[in-house]
């Protein structure tokens, strides 16, 4: 696009981000597509630190897992230091605060788990007791269900301070995220990403979101060239399940939404949205999922997603899932 075609008013932007190597990337990211879009533009980065970044000797659940590595970005947001902020939208909770919105959703890295082992070369080949780390229910719960054997051992930290533990000898394996091992070049540590048959992916796993104030129209219009359209409606789909089933980011809630051609001559979409809920032992593993055709226009679109995600959630209730998500709560609260 010709450099007038993405004229601006602003002569400055300030983008929140955390300072782990990923959230590094992935503010850089943002900051370089949009110095491309805006040549005469000034994007800054304005970094902290939040508070998931710093309770590292309790897993995430127990802490409670809402808004761990956000709170400090909103802040920056509601009081004028930062215009944007950028997030890994597993990370977001499904519920904003009031006067922030999401302005822009990213095209979707890799969005599966990956296995990284220095011995074993995939979940099957992992011996009987062998000792995984993670710091997920929603991967603990799915790894136990498919090895019940294996012995899942918490792990917290960033990409860098999860591999040195696993180099140190803690873990026979670990699991993180395919898109963050890719997007901060570690992709050669990656023994095999796991079917998502055996791992559904974390609601927004592999995307980008970026936040913003509400009626920021300024702001708004610059990021509407980041937007991904088809990204958008998987991922509206993936977060109103999660909010209907009232989860945060850290409990073993699990979905997944594609977009397919109904057939191979025609134009016609379909969108398929799988979810699974699971006690955190993977003794109970509920699943669900449902197709639909997308028909209008984007808006029409994305509306029957947040439908999807709710039809999809409402099956998983009536199999018990409010019971499995109570329980963990309650047991939360209690410690």
């Amino acid at each position: 696009m010709s450099k007038s075609a993405h004229s601006t008013s602003l002569k400055a932007l300030n983008i929140a981000t955390r300072k782990s190597p990923l959230a590094m990337w992935q503010a850089e990211h943002i900051q370089a597509r949009l110095q491309s879009l805006y040549p005469d533009l000034e994007v800054n980065l304005v970094t902290m630190v939040t508070k998931g970044d710093k309770i590292l000797d309790t897993p995430l659940a127990k802490i409670g897992g809402k808004g761990l590595f956000v709170k400090e970005l909103e802040q920056a947001l509601y009081d004028g230091r930062a215009d944007i902020a950028v997030h890994s939208l597993k990370d977001v909770p499904m519920q904003l605060p009031e006067g922030l919105i999401l302005g822009a959703y990213c095209k979707r890295e890799t969005p599966t788990d990956a296995f990284v082992s220095n011995t074993y070369s995939s979940l099957d080949e992992l011996p009987q007791g062998a000792v995984v780390g993670t710091a997920s229910l929603r991967r603990q719960c799915q790894i136990k269900a498919y090895r019940p054997d294996l012995q899942i051992k918490s792990l917290r930290g960033n990409v860098q301070t999860r591999l040195s533990k696993l180099d140190a000898g803690e873990y026979d394996a670990i699991i993180l995220a395919t898109s963050g091992l890719m997007r901060v070049e570690l992709s050669d540590r990656i023994r095999e990403e796991i079917d998502i048959d055996i791992s559904l992916p974390a609601v927004g796993q592999g995307a980008l979101a970026i936040e913003c104030r509400d009626g920021d129209e300024a702001v708004l219009s610059l990021l509407k060239p980041l937007n991904d359209g088809q990204a958008r409606i998987r991922l509206i789909a993936e977060r109103a399940l999660n909010r209907r089933l009232e989860g945060g980011c850290q409990v073993p809630i699990a979905a997944f939404a594609v977009i397919e051609k109904q057939s191979e001559n025609s134009h016609d979409k379909s969108l398929w949205l799988r979810g699974r809920v699971g006690t955190e032992d993977g003794q109970t593993l509920l699943k669900a999922d449902k197709r639909i055709a997308l028909s209008g226009n984007q808006a029409e679109r994305e509306a029957q997603a947040e439908q999807l995600g709710i039809d999809v959630a409402d099956q998983l209730l009536s199999l018990g899932a409010d019971g499995i998500l109570a329980d963990i709560y309650n047991n939360k609260d209690g410690e």
